[in-house]
């Protein structure tokens, strides 16, 4: 008799388990974002320098993307020309640079407002150099080995010769 009873208890464990799982599945449906041809015109225009990656690009950052040029039609004409800018910047980056953005930005982000403050200051002061300099400062830049990111690691101020040529983040998170 108790094993009879452990049997049912088992069965019914079963049962309500696989019910469960069932439910989560129907809760929870698969996320798809549009390919690119399932895009409106303006938003293929708005985000026309992401057209060869957009396929490939994971859900959250297709949702992200989706998200801004919902906004686009907002922006002033200057932040619109500051977001082609840094999409078409962004999708010439390789996967390490683009990784390594991510992480910069995430680090500055957490930095305290002093820290964030004296970044864009240097920022400025590398926008304003000659042309020639900026290419000397990339050049110097591209031969130093990048330092690998680890916890534990505190966040320097970056020197105008540490700059990156590309425009660095402002409001928008990178892709």
């Amino acid at each position: 008799m108790a094993r009879t009873f452990l049997s049912i208890i088992a069965g019914i464990t079963l049962v309500v388990a696989l019910s469960f799982s069932n439910i989560a599945s129907a809760v929870v449906p698969p996320i798809k974002q549009p390919s690119w041809v399932e895009l409106t015109p303006q938003q293929r225009e708005i985000l026309a320098p992401l057209a060869v990656e957009w396929d490939k690009l994971e859900f959250f950052r297709r949702k992200k993307w989706l998200g801004i040029a919902h906004r686009y039609p907002a922006m002033s004409a200057e932040e619109q020309q500051r977001l082609q800018l840094r999409m078409k910047t962004w999708v010439n980056l390789s996967p390490d640079e683009r990784k390594r953005a991510r992480e910069q930005y995430k680090t500055l982000k957490k930095a305290p407002p002093e820290q964030r403050q004296a970044v864009n200051q240097k920022w400025e002061e590398y926008k304003n150099l000659p042309d020639d300099e900026k290419e000397r400062l990339k050049q110097l830049a591209i031969r130093k080995p990048q330092p690998k990111s680890g916890a534990g690691k505190t966040m320097e101020t970056p020197s105008v010769a540490k700059q990156p040529a590309a425009p660095a983040p402002a409001s928008t998170t990178p892709p």
